[in-house]
């Protein structure tokens, strides 16, 4: 159960994270706690405003409408990425969406469909109103999404959320059915959470501009492993099979996370190395691997955008342990995200004993 931050630690952890804050008249009473309780909290949402100009937006989710007394969120991201503070308490912003995302947030897991709004969840979440037309069109500048992952990040970090990869970060539309938002050119929340989560990787005050450099200058990458750690894998013959891993090395230290896809996000330089071990093959048969690189559809699913030369080696005999490298980078414009697929020849299942992904990353 967490309890929402003070005005005074929400501040600090906007400005550790190196949020550009303006408080805004008088944001640290300004809420609607008659109406209805504040906390416990468990994750931060993510709105778009339906409207242009910072002034105008801020105003608005200070006073609401009519219809819809403010503040209707806690924080507005204007386009250049400053963060106007309107609200501290309950907000009028998240409204009646699905407690099965709500069980899934608290949990860390992978959301499910929105399909009820059965739990009030100005109760639970931050919200950020982002100021934007919502209309598809108009389009999200880099510094606003980057000031969106900072202040999520920071509210995550101040809670302890996230730490395994982040779902505490959701949007509108992943919580209330029929709800849109956030949409554009420029953002996606599969893309949020994705950076959020690499933040908490860091310090508070990192930067992807500020790596750190050895004594030639040079920039020393980060290093993550993933593992399956038991988790086996069945491989149908002449068929592309995805790896799943459900263990990660950084910071440090092993962490238990859902088996995943995905095992690094853009937008980053990288060197994969992959070791897959196989029982099953006989002499003289077949094992191909290869990388592939996916990007997130509107429609929130995974396409295969590239795949990388495959390696295909042919088996001596007894256990087989195939290895996998590859060097490239997923550009700021794809934003995609890297797997491991094999696949082989056989006419009878194989089982992947056990893999391992080894992951050296630069910023883009």
């Amino acid at each position: 159960m967490a309890t929402p931050l003070s005005a005074d630690k929400l501040l600090k952890a906007l400005r550790d994270e190196g949020v550009e804050v303006v408080e805004y008249k008088s944001w640290r009473t300004h809420n609607r706690n008659s109406a209805g309780p504040w906390g416990p909290v468990h994750g931060v949402m993510i709105h778009h405003t339906v409207t242009s100009g910072t002034d105008s937006s801020v105003a608005l989710c200070y006073n609401g409408r009519s219809d819809l007394p403010g503040p209707l969120c806690h924080g507005v991201i204007a386009k250049d990425g400053t963060v106007h503070l309107v609200g501290h308490g309950r907000a009028n912003h998240a409204g009646r969406g699905d407690g099965d995302v709500l069980a899934a947030v608290i949990a860390e897991r992978g959301l499910p469909a929105d399909n009820e709004a059965d739990t009030d969840g100005n109760t639970h979440f931050y919200g950020f109103e982002c100021v934007n037309l919502g209309d598809n069109k108009d389009p999200w500048p880099a510094a606003q999404v980057e000031a969106i992952v900072r202040a999520s990040a920071a509210l995550c970090r101040a809670h302890g959320w996230g730490k395994d990869g982040d779902t505490s970060v959701i949007g509108h539309l992943e919580w209330q059915p029929g709800k849109i938002d956030p949409r554009g050119p420029g953002i996606t929340m599969g893309g949020v959470r994705s950076r959020v989560a690499e933040r908490l990787r860091h310090a508070a005050s990192w930067s992807p501009d500020n790596d750190q450099e050895d004594e030639e200058g040079d920039i020393v990458p980060d290093r993550t492993l993933f593992t399956t750690n038991a988790y086996v894998r069945t491989i149908k013959p002449d068929t592309w099979t995805t790896l799943h891993f459900n263990r990660q090395y950084t910071g440090g230290k092993w962490v238990d996370r859902e088996p995943q896809a995905s095992v690094l996000f853009g937008s980053v330089y990288y060197t994969l190395s992959v070791g897959v071990h196989v029982k099953g093959l006989k002499r003289g048969q077949e094992f191909q691997m290869r990388i592939a690189e996916y990007r997130e559809a509107s429609d929130g699913s995974f396409v295969r955008e590239l795949t990388m030369p495959i390696n295909s080696p042919v088996h001596d005999d007894g256990d087989s342990h195939f290895t996998y490298t590859w060097t490239g980078h997923i550009s700021s414009v794809r934003k995609g995200r890297l797997r491991v697929e094999v696949k082989q020849f056989t006419d009878v299942d194989l089982t992947v004993e056990s893999a391992r992904v080894e992951a050296l990353h630069w910023p883009v």
